[in-house]
């Protein structure tokens, strides 16, 4: 049987793992112009401006997508915070008594699309199968 005491400390305790920090990350993508799908590492995100959460930090693949422009594709660095270094991140994520959220914006220009001529078109075409043939 608990004792008054013993159920104060447990009820607190239970209290203090309840209400610890916790850390949520998220990445706004947008361009320009908007609207261009957004793909993270190949998966469909959405159409910008949109947003997503993410777990961890790191090199992420953004690929953006819209008719009449040329495609982005991005190898986008996300760096780490200060405060999720080690051991620093223990106490980020688990013992601080409030919420703290990394907001990352990254924005992205999209040029509009090169129409290329068939003669033009046809002789990168030569060239190419020049160079095939040659060995290079």
């Amino acid at each position: 049987m608990l004792t008054g005491k013993t159920a104060g400390i447990l009820l607190l305790a239970i209290a203090c793992v309840n209400s610890t920090g916790c850390l949520f990350r998220r990445m706004t993508i947008t361009s320009d112009p908007p609207g261009a799908m957004v793909l993270l590492e190949g998966h469909e995100l959405g159409y910008t401006p949109v947003s997503a959460d993410f777990t961890y930090y790191g090199t992420r693949e953004i690929t953006l997508v819209k008719d009449g422009y040329e495609t982005v594709k991005v190898m986008q660095k996300v760096s780490m915070p200060w405060y999720q270094i080690l051991p620093l991140d223990f106490v980020t994520d688990n013992l601080i008594p409030f919420r703290v959220t990394d907001r990352r914006g990254f924005h992205y220009h999209m040029q509009p699309q090169r129409h290329v001529s068939q003669e033009e078109l046809l002789n990168h075409a030569n060239n190419l199968r020049g160079e095939s043939r040659n060995g290079r």
